[in-house]
């Protein structure tokens, strides 16, 4: 019998894709949202794609302040771009 695969949702693009593809975003129960490469970071989590543009339509449609109940400023925005930018979408 073959083992089951997790999959979660993209919350910018919705597509349904592994677990092991997507970005785990966290927001733990003090401190600001941010990217969890691991997925192993305590606190409530969301997913997005390895890519930019899906960060960005998570933005416009503010699905990660819908996920996490909280408003999210425009420095962390801006700070989960760069990190995203950084490690790149080969994770």
């Amino acid at each position: 019998m073959p083992k089951k695969i997790p999959m979660r949702q993209c919350v910018g693009c919705r597509e349904m894709k592994e677990k092991k593809a997507l970005i785990r975003l966290v927001k733990p129960p003090e401190g600001p949202v941010s990217l969890d490469f691991k997925g192993k970071m305590p606190g409530r989590g969301a997913y997005v794609c390895p890519s930019p543009e899906c960060l960005k339509r998570a933005r416009k449609s503010r699905a990660l302040e819908r996920a996490f109940s909280s408003l999210i400023m425009g420095e962390v925005w801006e700070g989960l771009e760069k990190q995203m930018r950084e490690v790149g979408p080969d994770v």
